[in-house]
């Protein structure tokens, strides 16, 4: 997308399901009481990740992701940590692993070759906790109540969606 248009893209962290556990909970829990078909929902999302080339696992659990956003916004400060991203969504939707680990964050540092004794550092100390906390009263404000949002101009676009669609979104935002 990046490459037709002349996009400015911006991460933006949000709070989904910040009630989660340390442990986690599994899907089941998570949606208890809502009549989601589960099996349904994963092959849903498992058809619109082939459909974009995108990795996407069987996943059974859902985690806290909070750390993994301090570590994100630490990561976009640093050389190619631009890739933190990709690497955190495959870790989480592809591998399954939770995210609210300490030691799985260190490791996914390991793999972009950042500093571990940095990252480490500023997760035990939680340098970027205001800033996550800034962001995400940002999406508080904006209105935002999933992930992913896409927001252009003043319009959004909620939910993983085809590349056609984005498109159309930022098409609609020049005229």
């Amino acid at each position: 997308m990046r490459e037709n248009y002349a996009l400015e893209l911006r991460y933006t962290h949000f709070p989904l399901h910040p009630e989660t556990p340390a442990a986690g909970l599994t899907l089941e829990e998570l949606f208890a009481g809502r009549g989601i078909d589960m099996a349904a929902m994963h092959a849903q999302m498992l058809q619109r990740m082939t459909e974009e080339g995108l990795p996407y696992g069987e996943r059974t659990q859902t985690f806290n992701s909070r750390l993994a956003q301090e570590l994100a916004t630490w990561a976009a400060g640093q050389p190619q940590g631009d890739r933190i991203h990709d690497a955190l969504y495959r870790a989480y939707f592809v591998e399954g692993l939770n995210l609210g680990k300490l030691e799985v964050l260190l490791e996914i540092v390991d793999r972009l070759g950042l500093s571990r004794a940095e990252a480490r550092d500023v997760l035990q100390s939680r340098t970027y906790q205001q800033a996550v906390d800034v962001q995400w009263q940002r999406c508080r404000a904006l209105g935002i109540t999933g992930v992913p949002t896409f927001v252009v101009g003043q319009r959004a676009l909620v939910g993983a969606q085809p590349y056609a669609a984005l498109e159309q979104l930022i098409l609609d935002v020049d005229q």
